[in-house]
């Protein structure tokens, strides 16, 4: 028994050898996308062969069909909720794709807080919400310290701020520097300014430190040149209401609820514009990004390397298995040291990260090996369900993502490449 454990570790360290060798890669060589996507998707179909062939197959063989299922169930929730804990601490960062989805999905829950305070601006409830939605990618947020000159006044309206934290001093400088209001959260500057483009009728200073919402005025007239509607209603709001809504500052909360109902129908990610500026800002917030990288692919690797030492308990070595595993380590490492690098995590650091995952990766299938030795097969299944489901879907949520993300069409062929790959190896067997 000790003698298979120890055969265990070995071809652990084997499948796991890829992670330090496409770190290494990474650092000795700039790949292309499209072959760093092509090697990506080859490794997720090889996985997805080894899967079908080692774990999903040999169980149905045996008649375990209910309990391998209900372990690909909860392996796959396991996974989604492990992930999502990861992730939120910096963990996304570990791939392009999952930082691209995981960022898209904190900007539209953002869109949609903005659409619920654009709800309460007199002058955009009076337009179609369904046309202002357009505006919420082009709305920036901005910090400013205390004392800091917001405008002056007599300048040209540029711009619409809503206050998101802090308050903002409105001062009659031609009055004698007399202060005429000072506004809160959630209140508005410059509802004129966005459609007239007047001076500005006031200067506007930070009263302590303040984050506002800014709609620059550019940006709203872009929307409007692509769109008619939109620009129909702004037309007559100017012609018509702006003298009547300048007296009018509330808004009935059915009303508002419904505005904003209204402009987030249909909002999804697609609407979604990524800058580089929002990745730089996400990868400084995350101080402990790296150890947060390393424990989403100690995630993605764990099921692996348990499911290979236990295989062996009740078959030969799956040459199959391990070429899967293998060929889906290099390229996770690869794409993810080739993103760490252009956030500037230094080169060692990243290769002891690696390298440490080959080394977890031998002892997990040493370990898989010795604790489900005594295992009965209803219980063998469901481990080898969990082992499974986790895999797949981290293959569906992260290494295909990927994949297309950097290649496009390339990841069909390359998918089908490795999966054919993997079989392959298994008539070696």
């Amino acid at each position: 028994m000790e003698n298979l454990a120890l055969q265990a570790l070995f071809y652990g360290l084997v499948a796991g050898v890829a992670l330090p060798l496409g770190s290494i890669s990474a650092g000795l060589w700039n790949f292309r996308e499209r072959t760093v996507a092509a090697i990506t998707a080859l490794g997720a179909g090889a996985l997805l062969a080894a899967l079908t062939l080692d774990l999903v197959s040999e169980q149905l063989h045996k008649g375990e069909f209910y309990t391998l299922a209900l372990g690909c169930i909860l392996g796959g929730l396991i996974f989604e909720l492990l992930n999502q804990v990861v992730n939120e601490h910096g963990g996304f960062l570990r791939k392009t794709a999952t930082t691209f989805a995981h960022l898209r999905k904190q900007k539209l829950q953002t869109f949609k807080q903005l659409a619920r305070k654009l709800s309460q601006v007199p002058l955009l409830h009076q337009l179609p919400p369904e046309e202002v939605r357009a505006i919420l990618p082009f709305i920036i947020r901005r910090s400013y310290r205390k004392g800091t000159t917001l405008f002056r006044q007599g300048e040209p309206g540029d711009s619409l701020l809503i206050v998101e934290r802090g308050q903002v001093d409105i001062v009659d400088v031609k009055g004698g520097g007399r202060k005429v209001a000072t506004l809160g959260e959630n209140q508005v500057i410059g509802e004129m300014a966005l459609l007239t483009g007047e001076p500005r009728s006031a200067m506007a200073l930070a009263a302590n430190d303040l984050r506002v919402w800014i709609i620059l005025k550019e940006d709203f007239d872009r929307v409007l040149d692509t769109s008619p509607h939109l620009a129909e209603a702004v037309k007559i709001l100017v012609d018509e209401r702006l003298a009547d809504m300048q007296r009018q500052h509330t808004i009935d909360p059915e009303r508002a609820a419904a505005w904003h109902a209204r402009a987030v129908h249909h909002l999804d990610e697609r609407h979604v514009i990524l800058t580089a500026t929002d990745i730089k800002e996400a990868a400084a917030a995350h101080g402990g990004a790296p150890m947060a990288i390393w424990l989403g692919a100690l995630l993605d690797g764990i099921p692996e390397s348990l499911v290979l030492g236990a295989s062996m308990l009740h078959a030969s070595v799956s040459t199959s298995l391990i070429a899967g595993i293998f060929l889906s380590n290099f390229p996770e490492a690869l794409s993810s040291s080739s993103g760490m690098r252009q956030q500037h995590f230094p080169h060692g650091k990243i290769l002891w990260m690696w390298t440490s995952l080959m080394l977890i990766s031998g002892v997990g299938a040493f370990l898989g090996n010795l604790l489900f030795a005594e295992a009965p097969p209803y219980l063998f299944a469901l481990i080898e369900g969990v082992a499974a489901g986790a895999m797949l879907t981290m293959v569906a949520e992260t290494m295909l993502p990927e994949a297309y993300h950097k290649g496009g069409t390339v990841t069909g062929m390359s998918t089908l490449v490795g999966f054919l790959l993997a079989i392959f190896f298994k008539t070696l067997e």
